[in-house]
């Protein structure tokens, strides 16, 4: 798979270490920044970022990492297309695939350690859609909210 990635400047020392571990299993990245944690940046610049890339085809997935990971989950949800979910733990990260379609997982660099984060995103990334009839209806009403946002 070829996986985006981005973080602030709260995330970017995980996603520099996620970015190894994404590649020694064999998935392609593409790293959308920030490239430096000298400065502060805004989360939602790299949550669109990777969002786009996810949406225009160039990556299958994608995560985003802030120092809660609830400010990049709700910016990369504002993007049509995109599903995003914030997951502190292994169960949330394959299940909002598996029964939520969820193609971008939030990280929370400063609540999650490494180690932890590397099994969150070997979860999501192990993970695939189950097409059974009642999380097709779930994710059918997903997006229908999607296209009537109001």
């Amino acid at each position: 798979m070829r996986i985006a990635i981005g973080a602030d400047h709260a995330g970017y020392e995980l996603k520099e270490e996620l970015k190894q571990l994404i590649a020694g299993s064999g998935h392609s990245v593409l790293d959308l920044g920030t490239d430096s944690d000298a400065e502060r940046v805004d989360y939602p610049d790299f949550a669109a970022a990777v969002g786009r890339a996810v949406i225009q085809g160039r990556a299958d997935r994608g995560i985003v990492v802030c120092g809660s990971g609830a400010g990049a989950a709700i910016a990369a949800n504002k993007l049509d297309g995109i599903r995003c979910a914030q997951a502190g733990d292994t169960y949330t990260a394959h299940q909002a695939v598996e029964h939520d379609d969820v193609n971008v997982l939030a990280l929370a660099a400063r609540v999650t350690g490494a180690a932890v984060a590397e099994e969150i995103v070997q979860a999501y990334l192990g993970a695939q859609f189950v097409p059974k009839e009642r999380y097709v209806r779930r994710l059918n009403k997903v997006l229908e909210l999607e296209r009537n946002r109001s």
